[in-house]
């Protein structure tokens, strides 16, 4: 009878024992939300960042530590790249006429010349009539030329030949407004071309004092800043503004395209106290103000709440919010502000 009794009640056991929920049951017992891991990327309560250190090896987080100095004041100016007049030039025809291409066909953009190359020829005079009557005209003249003034027959030999277009610089055809065939008319702008090496640099300055307190300048070019030598100061408003003049030289000019807007920084003679900062560190929170990311522990960021002036183009000067030895992530800073 023992036997048969511990048989029933293990029996009993297993059918009132409640049963664990198998996959593929046909009960919805809803989805239980992911573990959450305590190892990824994410942002902490208070503000602050948590970043291992693979998942900054892998976004190529980098900082440098910073120290405070004396910096110059610098005002952000707006300004273009214009001509040099003495690296590059226009083409015009000095008659009315019809356009033939060059010896070597007509220029496009952006193709290399040199001084004194043929770039286009301008017939005079166009027409098969016109051309008749101008070659028989010049004869006349070369035939009564011991009685007629030689100036009425240099007139009739300009009419008949053609008239040749050359390259006043060497440098770059920046822009081309011909085709063969098409008809001008005298001083009207064929070719311009620059020596992309050599351009100036105009910005507009509206506070005076700023152009008799030039220290030096930069423009960024990409991620390069390129300096600026001041060439002069206008003496007449342009806008209510003063136009200055700086040159650049360098291959770093190639990138820019004459009539391009660009933001020109001078710098002053008097310094501000300050931290040099990347541009690149430099980011916006939420409430919309500028933040730089602070590395306080070996996974942590902190965010900092600072105020910058404009140095250089490239560079910035933060003026508070940091003090020295700060360690700011001035590589991949985007990446850190956007994690949540």
């Amino acid at each position: 009878m023992k036997p048969r009794l511990l048989l029933s009640a293990l029996c009993l056991s297993l059918l009132f024992s409640p049963m664990p929920a198998l996959a593929g049951d046909g009960h919805d017992h809803g989805d239980a939300p992911p573990v959450a891991s305590g190892n990824g990327p994410k942002r902490q309560p208070d503000g602050s960042v948590f970043l291992p250190k693979p998942a900054q090896r892998q976004i190529g987080v980098r900082t440098l530590l910073v120290e405070p100095g004396e910096l110059p004041r610098t005002h952000e100016l707006a300004g273009k790249v214009v001509m040099d007049p003495n690296a590059g030039g226009k083409v015009q025809a000095i008659v009315a006429g019809r356009v033939t291409p060059g010896p070597r066909g007509l220029p496009l953009p952006g193709q290399q010349v040199k001084k004194g190359e043929v770039l286009a020829y301008v017939t005079p005079e166009v027409g098969g009539n016109s051309r008749s009557l101008a070659e028989s005209r010049l004869r006349r003249l070369r035939e009564l030329s011991d009685t007629v003034p030689r100036k009425l027959i240099e007139e009739a030999e300009a009419a008949v030949a053609n008239e040749q277009l050359v390259a006043p610089v060497s440098g770059v055809i920046a822009s081309a407004n011909v085709v063969s065939g098409q008809v001008l008319e005298a001083r009207e702008t064929l070719f311009e071309i620059v020596n992309p090496e050599r351009m100036l640099i105009e910005a507009l300055a509206f506070d005076m004092a700023v152009a008799s307190d030039v220290a030096g300048a930069f423009v960024a070019v990409g991620e390069q800043k390129l300096p600026l030598r001041l060439v002069g100061v206008a003496r007449s408003l342009r806008e209510q503004a003063l136009p200055l003049t700086f040159r650049g030289e360098g291959g770093a000019l190639a990138a820019l395209a004459v009539g391009q807007p660009v933001r020109v920084f001078v710098q002053t003679r008097s310094t501000v106290p300050g931290i040099r900062v990347p541009m690149a560190a430099l980011m916006k929170n939420p409430a919309n103000q500028s933040i730089v990311w602070v590395k306080t522990a070996p996974e942590r960021f902190e965010p900092r709440t600072v105020t910058a002036e404009p140095l250089d183009g490239t560079h910035v000067a933060v003026t508070s919010g940091l003090k020295a030895g700060d360690r700011v992530a001035v590589r991949a800073a985007t990446l850190i502000n956007q994690i949540r």
